[in-house]
């Protein structure tokens, strides 16, 4: 890179913090004259940047929005990092994948050869968790609407289909207060206050179909707990409060810790010696936490609670029944 083009990307990259840079200041930080300065910026604005200036002693430069795309200038790293965010992008269901990808082959057709290897180089599969699907698509228009009420803080209203009806044409707008969108499980959801069920709700974003106009403003209220990280993860894992599950038991595995250890999960692994171990860990039943703890294929020990021995008794006796055994059901 020339040392312009170097000067350029750096007087760039200082503009683009969004304060007014003096060109007295500028000239200090590139180590130029104030009259280079002056022609840098000319030269940012023939290439489409939009740099106002101001006059007087708290005068200066300024870097704001135009009315159409100029040139982009990236360092080494922040080039790389795009790329690798496009890569990513094809995963989020965001309904971007194929302008992510034409975005990704345009960075790297420009980039200099010794940064195309470092990004061939780096290659990376994302994989979704277990559990998850296939991403659910959502238009961007969708993601930008719900946004865009999020941040003026106005009433939305929408047509849901629900999971298992898949809505009907005659059923009422929902009316919600959004209050935040989140990308989990590879799909996206909104988390907003339902006015007429007066309780929290999460919303799938990709069954949502936004109506126009927004209502009216409103007052943000508190998220239970004050995190909406936390208050979603609560929800996935079936409890209304804090962010745990709302089934937690504790057994003894007749395996040696390294053996459960790579799928404990968010469990509790203690070592009891070679053949055994305390493992504490929590579902969002406890029937499906007995039938977790039977992918183990070992003896199992109930430390606790009574509710987990129960769970197993009539896992048992269900089990029983689709072998066309007739056990009697545990007391």
């Amino acid at each position: 890179m020339s040392t312009t083009a170097a000067r350029l990307l750096e007087l760039l990259s200082l503009l683009q913090s969004g304060r007014v840079w003096p060109g007295a200041l500028l000239a200090e930080r590139l180590e130029v004259s104030h009259r280079t300065v002056r022609r840098d910026v000319d030269r940012l604005r023939e290439m489409g940047y939009r740099v106002d200036a101001t006059m007087g002693p708290e005068g200066g430069y300024r870097l704001d929005a135009g009315s159409e795309l100029p040139p982009l200038l990236f360092d080494d790293d922040q080039a790389v990092a795009l790329a690798v965010a496009l890569r990513a992008a094809t995963v989020t269901g965001a309904g971007l994948d194929e302008a992510a990808l034409r975005a990704l082959t345009t960075v790297r057709q420009v980039m200099p050869s010794r940064l195309r290897h470092r990004l061939d180089s780096l290659q990376f599969t994302t994989v979704p968790r277990p559990g998850d699907g296939p991403a659910a698509p959502v238009s961007p228009d969708v993601l930008i609407a719900l946004s865009s009420a999020i941040g003026r803080c106005e009433v939305l209203r929408f047509d849901y289909a629900a999971p298992r009806s898949g809505g009907d044409e005659n059923d009422p707008p929902r009316r919600v207060e959004p209050h935040h969108l989140v990308a989990s499980h590879r799909s996206w959801y909104l988390l907003a206050w339902d006015l007429d069920r007066d309780d929290w709700r999460i919303f799938r974003a990709d069954r949502l179909s936004p109506r126009t106009p927004t209502g009216p403003r409103f007052t943000p209220r508190d998220i239970p707990g004050g995190d909406a990280r936390r208050f979603i993860s609560a929800r996935f894992a079936g409890a209304d409060g804090a962010d745990v599950w709302p089934c937690v038991g504790t057994v003894i595995l007749d395996l040696p810790a390294h053996a459960v250890r790579p799928f404990a999960g968010d469990g509790e692994l203690e070592d009891l010696g070679p053949d055994q171990c305390r493992y504490t860990v929590g579902s969002w039943s406890w029937i499906a936490l007995a039938a977790s703890l039977n992918r183990f294929d070992a003896p199992i020990t109930v430390v606790g609670p009574r509710e987990l021995q129960d769970a197993f008794a009539e896992l048992a006796f269900r089990n029983a029944a689709t072998a066309g055994l007739a056990p009697p059901r545990y007391r």
